[in-house]
């Protein structure tokens, strides 16, 4: 049987290109962090390049097109699918009230929200979370490792390259059929998402004079907070970032 090329694929090209990339880069840098520092500012550089050149297009050209209910509706419509994946990253981190939560919108926003269109959950004030993979190894102690920037995907660390193959598998739009549906909805999935970020990005590149860190720094932060839900001890432990 085919199998066409999918954004799984994709994801998965590229932690294998950054599991290569860890056994021969050299460190250039002394930020702890960021020990793969000349990599990831060369691999920045090429992902802003494919995004300034194809994406970044795209998607102001999409969101010009095409009007903003639906834009909303198909967000809503991936962000449904992805709460599955967080109910069950939920119940492995021992949080079972909002597993429930995230199962609750699944079930009300597929039926009465119309296969995920409208977000009926929210307004009836069930929280949405964001979970992955990445997220419960934190939760188990599992250190963050390096910052790593990977092909085409962005921002990264070894933990959440790790943890990619798990959050692939854990993904619903993987698994529909035929191919053909599967990979338009996955072009408009990244298509949307870039859109749905014009406007920080335009920001970003007034305001930041070294974009790069700028970004690192943030999502690294970012990441933290999302492993111990907003409450980050004063002291991390690990050295979540050894």
């Amino acid at each position: 049987m085919k199998h066409a090329v999918t954004l799984s694929h994709l994801r998965l090209g590229a932690a294998a290109a950054a599991v290569l990339v860890l056994t021969g880069c050299a460190s250039t840098a002394n930020n702890p962090q960021d020990p793969l520092e000349g990599y990831n500012r060369a691999m920045f550089a090429v992902n802003d390049t494919v995004d300034r050149a194809v994406l970044k297009p795209v998607a102001t050209g999409y969101k010009k097109v095409v009007p903003g209910f639906a834009q909303t509706g198909v967000g809503n419509f991936f962000g449904n699918l992805s709460d599955a994946w967080s109910s069950v990253n939920n119940l492995l981190q021992g949080k079972p009230e909002q597993a429930g939560t995230d199962f609750g919108r699944v079930a009300l926003n597929s039926t009465f929200g119309i296969f995920g269109l409208l977000d009926i959950a929210s307004e009836a004030g069930m929280q949405k979370s964001d979970e992955d993979f990445g997220q419960t190894l934190g939760k188990w102690g599992v250190p963050s490792g390096p910052y790593l920037i990977l092909p085409l995907l962005g921002p990264s660390t070894v933990r959440d390259t790790a943890a990619l193959p798990a959050d692939i598998g854990g993904d619903i739009w993987k698994y529909k059929e035929p191919a053909n549906w599967r990979n338009i909805g996955a072009a408009v999935r990244i298509v949307d998402t870039r859109a749905s970020l014009l406007d920080a990005s335009g920001l970003l590149e007034d305001a930041a004079l070294d974009r790069y860190e700028f970004l690192r720094d943030g999502y690294l932060q970012r990441r933290q907070s999302q492993v111990y839900d907003g409450d980050v001890p004063r002291q991390p432990v690990d050295a979540e970032q050894q």
